[in-house]
């Protein structure tokens, strides 16, 4: 079953670590990705900063754009990767192995991916 791993951080705390310790902690992803790779479907990716963000909500004329992420959340998704793996446990295995955990603020979100649509499908 397929699974999306994002990478979810609070910018507040990530300020408050050395570059040296940060420099670290990219070498120990870098690493991470290696490790998995068996179960990693796509290599990932990196997001800029939610201050690049553009959002579309919906408005009372419609569809409107705005700068920055959709949610008012403090915390930002700084990446996402998609792991095939068993089943969820599997899955929470890998994700407990990611190497910034150790930063305040760090989160990694797993949610299945809808593999099957044939149930929208017209009969």
């Amino acid at each position: 079953m397929k699974y999306v791993l994002m990478f979810v951080s609070d910018p507040d705390e990530d300020a408050k670590v050395a570059p040296e310790d940060l420099q670290a902690d990219y070498k120990r992803i870098y690493e991470w990705f290696g490790t998995h790779a068996e179960h990693i479907v796509d290599g990932g990716a990196e997001l800029l900063g939610k201050e690049t963000a553009t959002s579309v909500r919906y408005g009372a004329d419609g569809p409107v754009v705005v700068d920055g992420p959709f949610n008012e959340a403090k915390e930002v998704i700084g990446g996402f990767s998609i792991l095939d793996v068993a089943d969820m446990d599997a899955a929470i295995a890998i994700a407990r192995t990611w190497p910034s955990l150790g930063i305040p603020g760090t989160v990694v979100e797993i949610r299945p991916m809808v593999e099957d649509y044939s149930q929208f499908e017209e009969q």
